[in-house]
């Protein structure tokens, strides 16, 4: 075996993996557009050419939002598509590694260096670019282990799956469509951005929106009205209120994160005319769900919180909550299963050190994996810090380590022989 893992990590072409990072950044796959689309069926040939069998098909976007569990979404789309390529093997995959190619929104162009996001700028030992963190450089670490087997001339005992998926940054449309075909596997790795760390749990998200009523009069008259806006005020103190309390006593996963279940207000709108008292405030945000909650008592607490509010206007004009867009369980890999020690073993073996093990504050696929019984965590190239911002990018010091981690622990889960012995 070790035979057979040196060959895997002596064919990993590290020069191509980067111009394929900086090529992919280059597609600008941000959720819901063509180029979403048009990075799927890349991949697709790609892991065709890798010697896998690939499932490509077209989201049936009505049947699924129609079905139980449906994770919803937030980013208008008219198509998505979905990709899974599986090796030879006997029985059903030992393991899955997934990636999304759906990058966020660019925000303004003049915090990028360059001005265009999507051209892939590599400084020293960094390429920067949207989606080079969040996670293209996962998927390619992906694509370049399938690549290498091949290249080694490696038959797997067992196969291993590649699941590309869209639509993870609203709500994890993509992966869910993968589950509903009948795609699974015994294990899956997700390469999200980790830092070196090994992340076992994910606290969740849910999109709210509030509706806040005034009444409206001639601003000259402001008194004979009733401002939207300083109606909001107590219910955002109230909100506060409920973030510190959701946040006291956090299991230790977290690793001295404070407030591992945030709560954010991301948009507020109001008023329709300068010198109008506002008759109507909406704001939209997220709620953090915590470890092993269910999203239902979280959204309960929430309203309460709102509903609570002592104030005799909002008494009279209650707040309307709502909850569209994305919605995010938390999920996490069950206790003492055998993927983290041998994660951390091959990590160990590229690297020298044993990786953490820690939980993350956002959603992910991960819930949708666990919730589906695949035993799941992340470890991806890249610094979730990053993520979403004009200054992401990626180490590719990280995305050759992985790559060689990824590699060993195939290897090693779905067993393999090297080229003479498989004839």
């Amino acid at each position: 075996m070790r035979d057979v893992e040196a060959g895997v990590l002596n064919a990993i072409d590290e020069a191509e993996t980067v111009n394929l990072l900086a090529e992919t950044v280059g597609i600008p796959s941000v959720t819901g557009t063509d180029a979403e689309s048009e990075l799927q069926h890349r991949f697709a040939r790609l892991l065709t050419e890798a010697g896998m069998d690939v499932d490509v098909w077209k989201l049936d976007l009505a049947g699924l939002a129609a079905r139980p569990g449906f994770p919803g979404t937030e980013a208008p789309r008219t198509e998505g598509y979905g990709v899974v390529a599986v090796t030879e093997g006997e029985g059903p995959p030992a393991l899955a590694l997934q990636g999304h190619v759906d990058v966020v929104p660019t925000g303004d162009l003049a915090k990028w260096e360059g001005h265009d996001p999507f051209a892939a700028r590599i400084s020293g030992d960094v390429l920067h670019g949207r989606g080079a963190c969040d996670m293209k450089a996962g998927l390619v670490a992906n694509l370049a282990v399938a690549r290498a087997i091949k290249k080694a001339g490696v038959r797997l005992a067992r196969p291993l799956a590649v699941h590309c998926v869209i639509s993870e940054e609203d709500g994890g449309l993509g992966a869910f469509a993968t589950l509903a075909r009948g795609h699974t596997a015994q294990a899956a790795v997700i390469t999200e951005p980790t830092s070196g760390a090994l992340i076992t749990a994910n606290a969740g998200a849910l999109t709210f929106r509030l509706e806040i009523a005034g009444r409206a009069a001639h601003g000259a008259t402001r008194h004979e009205g009733v401002s939207a806006v300083e109606a909001f005020c107590p219910v955002f103190e109230a909100i506060r209120r409920l973030e510190t309390e959701r946040n006291r006593d956090v299991p230790d996963l977290f690793r001295g994160d404070g407030a591992p279940y945030p709560i954010e207000i991301g948009t507020v709108r109001a008023g329709d005319w300068a010198s109008t008292v506002p008759d109507l405030l909406v704001a939209e945000g997220r709620l953090g769900v915590r470890l092993d909650e269910d999203p239902a008592a979280a959204r309960a607490a929430f309203e309460e919180a709102v509903a609570d509010v002592a104030d005799p206007w909002l008494r009279a004009n209650p707040p309307v909550v709502t909850w569209p867009g994305g919605q995010f369980a938390s999920g996490r890999l069950p206790a003492g299963h055998a993927l983290l020690d041998e994660v951390g073993r091959a990590v160990a073996d590229v690297t020298g050190a044993r990786p953490a093990e820690a939980a993350a504050p956002y959603g992910s696929d991960l819930r949708l994996y666990a919730a589906g019984g695949i035993p799941t965590l992340h470890y991806g190239p890249g610094d979730v810090r990053h993520a979403h911002a004009p200054r992401e990018q990626v180490e590719l010091r990280e995305l050759r380590e992985v790559t060689r981690a990824l590699a060993l622990l195939v290897v090693r889960r779905c067993g393999a022989r090297g080229a003479e012995e498989s004839r």
